[in-house]
């Protein structure tokens, strides 16, 4: 997600949901995509984080496992498919007023992948969706977090034992 996602008319009989102030955590997911030497950038272009450079990513939406709906944003935001092969990690993100509450609070999952296929166009809520090298890349993003995980993801490419093309998180469904 490391961006924001626009909000979705709840449906009738749901009740809206206030992602200012809210009352629990929502889970925000996101791919850090690779092409060769290359990272797959993000640019918002809706508030709150209008023209901030960031990595594909949304809301997770119900129903959908948290690796879908990472491939489902990263397509929406840019054109692009890709194939995830590992979970980077789990990202807390809680930002606090000036008076110490909650303001915003979001979970983030987040998933290193390779690119498929797709020509990166932006779409969703993105203004601009590019191609950068790996060594340029914390010269476009600002939250410490988003790089860290970036270069987390380039380590696990060329890890001994990295996860193969295919490795997911399995799903569980109770019904």
């Amino acid at each position: 997600m490391h961006g924001q996602q626009a909000e979705r008319p709840a449906p009738p009989g749901a009740t809206a949901v206030n992602r200012d102030y809210p009352d629990r955590p929502f889970v925000g997911v996101g791919v850090v995509v690779f092409r060769g030497d290359d990272v797959l950038l993000v640019q918002r272009g809706k508030p709150p984080r209008l023209n901030t450079w960031s990595i594909p990513g949304g809301a997770q939406h119900v129903g959908e496992t948290a690796a879908e709906g990472a491939l489902r944003e990263l397509l929406e935001e840019t054109s692009i498919t890709a194939e995830i092969v590992g979970l980077i990690d789990v990202v807390d993100a809680i930002t606090r007023d000036e008076a110490g509450r909650v303001r915003f609070h979001y979970t983030l999952v987040d998933y290193v992948a390779e690119w498929r296929a797709g020509t990166a166009m932006p779409g969703d809520d993105v203004a601009v969706c590019r191609w950068v090298p790996i060594a340029a890349a914390e010269t476009y993003v600002a939250w410490p977090e988003t790089r860290r995980v970036i270069r987390r993801a380039q380590a696990m490419r060329h890890a001994p034992g990295a996860p193969g093309p295919g490795a997911r998180g399995a799903a569980v469904n109770e019904s």
